[in-house]
């Protein structure tokens, strides 16, 4: 994924939390850009300058393809959002955390189904008329 309007898109599916990533997923319309996965990075300056960034993305990008890649699925988005942990972590904990949270983030998915839209979560209940 390269585009912002993606990322923004992947915002509204589903997102888990795990100890070394967030992870925020979207399955694309049929219509849309191929049905292969496509996967997204996000490492905020907080986590520090351009070279530990880059650091982070390729951890990232390298946990994806040896650990995580086979558990995304055809026709989803996924964006990894990296925490501070992500450097210092064993690079084993880091793929173990990549695989629960692509799994748990399916299983919510699967849960809630297709005919709930993300787009109502975090709206207000309505008021109660308390007499």
């Amino acid at each position: 994924m390269r585009k912002r309007a993606e990322f923004l898109a992947a915002r509204d599916g589903t997102r888990i939390n795990g100890r070394t990533v967030r992870l925020e997923m979207r399955r694309r319309d049929p219509g849309e850009a191929g049905e292969t996965p496509r996967v997204g990075f996000t490492v905020t300056r907080k986590i520090g300058g351009a070279v530990v960034r880059n650091r982070a993305k390729r951890r990232l990008r390298e946990a994806v393809r040896l650990a995580a890649a086979r558990d995304m699925r055809p026709l989803h988005d996924y964006v990894i959002i990296s925490k501070p942990d992500v450097l210092t972590a064993p690079f084993s904990a880091l793929c173990e955390d990549l695989r629960q949270v692509i799994a748990r983030a399916h299983g919510r998915a699967a849960r809630t189904g297709p005919e709930q839209t993300p787009g109502h979560r975090g709206q207000p209940s309505p008021k109660r008329s308390h007499g």
